[in-house]
């Protein structure tokens, strides 16, 4: 489309409180206004026809995203939701174990944050978290500790709140996480395959997509 016609729709976005702009200059910067915005688009990924794959590129970015992505500022996908699952296993998570309630009326939908559980931090998640750098005594105070959406790929739980977004911010710092080819697909570098298995449990066989997901080496 052209630039005005860009311009007009971004207008109308931010008008409606869904985008943000920043003029830095002569450029104007756009983002998604928080992570209400971000879940209502994954929520309507759930119901929107699937786009036709027509090139190897398109198909590539697909599983990608399924594989491991980021949702608005926490982990998702398989790597999410494995990685939910991996601090249930270890004790630092409890409350549930990482699946919907089938046959139970329920009040979560087919993706965004979730309503039915509530998943608490252990004594040993705190210790094990803070060992690992995690600050949990600065997280935002306006925002839930924990909470989780139900993944619209998975179609189970994956880490959301401040505790998810600090522990992603802290996987990216340690780069053990790098960004994929798209902004929001991410992928385990050989030292963070090393150490999700060393902390937390999510072992190379765990790792979303097994022997199809391989890891990426530093300076790839």
């Amino acid at each position: 489309m052209s630039a005005a016609t860009a311009s007009a729709h971004l207008g109308k976005l931010v008008e409606a409180g869904l985008v943000g702009m920043e003029s830095v200059g002569r450029c104007r910067y756009y983002r998604l206004a928080g992570p209400d915005v971000s879940l209502a688009l994954e929520a309507l990924a759930v119901i929107a026809p699937p786009l036709p794959v027509t090139s190897l590129r398109a198909s590539s970015t697909a599983g990608a995203l399924r594989r491991s992505r980021t949702c608005y500022d926490h982990l998702a996908g398989r790597l999410g939701v494995d990685l939910l699952e991996a601090l249930l296993r270890g004790g630092l998570l409890a409350g549930h174990d990482g699946t919907g309630r089938p046959g139970r009326p329920v009040r979560d939908g087919a993706s965004g944050y979730g309503h039915d559980v509530d998943y608490r931090l252990t004594d040993t998640g705190r210790e094990t978290l803070a060992g690992f750098g995690v600050d949990l005594d600065r997280l935002p105070a306006r925002r839930p500790p924990i909470r989780y959406c139900v993944d619209w790929s998975e179609q189970r739980h994956h880490l959301a709140g401040a505790v998810g977004a600090a522990l992603t911010a802290r996987l990216f710092a340690l780069r053990w996480l790098r960004h994929g080819s798209t902004p929001r697909v991410v992928h385990v570098t050989e030292d963070g395959s090393e150490g999700l298995a060393a902390t937390f449990g999510l072992r190379p066989a765990d790792r979303p997509g097994g022997t199809d997901a391989p890891t990426v080496p530093e300076g790839s």
